[in-house]
């Protein structure tokens, strides 16, 4: 839009001298341009680190790792031991904690040091997420190609990156008092939880980047709302059953009942109130929480088969399809859990269904965001 008092071609002329249009700090030409491409790629990167890290730490948490480094040192952890020495110490301080004492007693330093290379590494990717953050926020930050904005969403980015490994240690330090042997759930859950919760954010940021921000402006213009209504409670539901799921991973309630589709061969599970206080059952009780993780996943699978033919209905061919993708793969989602159920939960079952909870979940924000910015098309569509 032209500045008052000024010609609308001047807004565009460069090397006008003092009549030169002004930054407006959107990425729009020349090199803003190309710090919109690039912090798009910068942030996929981040993306693609934090799916590698969810997986990672689904598997340490399958393979009880998780508990095998007993302190927190963001610099000195860094460092894995490095001798027989060292080695024979932080095996000593695991042999102090509860998860050893109750269910790992005897275990050989061979053995440990399995479960200890797991949850080294998986601290060892969370450091270089956030070293990965620092590196590419400075940069573009410093040479001012932030577009106008943009640098509070990705402050915020970074800051719930440091949250989440303030978390993750809450979450281990609740495994190492008392008589626990595993994590507390509700921590496990606020854990991945908010993981999931930057996955989304960086994820919709790479959606916004991915197109400028007249584009951008003029698509919200077109917006679906009731589609996009949907897309965001389809979005909402499906994050329960993720947060649903990783309490079941808490406390492996999907070892406990294996039979589909009942429970102990009833629709409700027989003792599913046995704990006191009552509200612990909603937490700890192995029956309770798989069945609210089930009944969650059909009515997720019910929202889902109503926003595809919702999304059927759309104008635009990009968003039929993408809510055709996102409710096509919540239904194959919830077939992999009744799957994984079935056997046991074991580890090979269980990480393909935490890596299809991630596509689902990128799915769904995607579709999303197609009846939210609708891309331009043709009369004839």
């Amino acid at each position: 839009m032209a500045q008052p008092g000024r010609s609308i071609f001047e807004e565009v002329e460069e090397g006008a001298g003092p009549r030169k249009a002004r930054a407006t700090g959107m990425i729009e030409k020349g090199a803003g341009r190309g710090a919109r491409r690039a912090i798009r790629a910068w942030l996929i990167g981040l993306f693609a680190l934090v799916c590698v890290m969810v997986l990672v730490g689904g598997l340490t948490r399958l393979t009880d790792s998780g508990l095998s480094i007993t302190e927190w040192n963001l610099v000195s952890g860094t460092v894995p031991p490095m001798n027989a020495e060292d080695w024979a110490t932080e095996f000593e301080k695991y042999r102090a904690s509860p998860e050893y004492r109750l269910q790992n007693e005897g275990m050989s330093l061979s053995e440990f040091k399995t479960i200890y290379w797991w949850e080294w590494g998986h601290r060892q990717l969370g450091r270089f997420i956030g070293l990965f953050w620092i590196a590419g926020f400075l940069y573009f930050w410093l040479s001012k190609r932030i577009p106008g904005g943009w640098t509070g969403r990705l402050f915020t980015i970074g800051a719930l990156i440091g949250v989440q490994g303030a978390v993750g240690w809450w979450m281990v330090h609740s495994g190492l008092q008392g008589d626990r042997v595993d994590v507390a759930s509700y921590r496990l859950a606020t854990h991945l939880g908010l993981a999931f919760s930057i996955l989304g954010l960086i994820l919709w940021c790479i959606l916004l980047l991915s197109r400028s921000e007249a584009d951008v402006m003029q698509a919200r213009r077109l917006r679906e709302r009731s589609l996009f209504g949907m897309g965001t409670g389809l979005m909402h539901l499906a994050f329960l059953q993720i947060i649903l799921g990783a309490l079941v991973a808490g406390i492996d309630a999907g070892r406990s009942y294996i039979d589909w589709p009942l429970m102990a061969g009833q629709f409700f599970p027989p003792y599913a109130f046995d704990l006191e206080p009552a509200w612990r059952n909603f937490f700890e009780n192995p029956g309770l929480v798989q069945f609210m993780h089930r009944i969650a996943g059909y009515l997720l699978a019910l929202f889902a088969i109503g926003a595809f033919f919702r999304g059927r209905r759309a104008a635009n061919r990009t968003t039929r399809t993408a809510f055709t993708l996102a409710s096509a793969m919540v239904l194959v989602q919830m077939v992999i859990g009744i799957v994984t159920v079935m056997q046991g939960a074991q580890l090979e079952y269980a990480i393909v269904h935490q890596a299809g909870a991630i596509l689902t979940f990128a799915l769904i924000i995607m579709a999303r965001y197609r009846a939210g910015y609708p891309t331009a098309q043709s009369v004839r569509g």
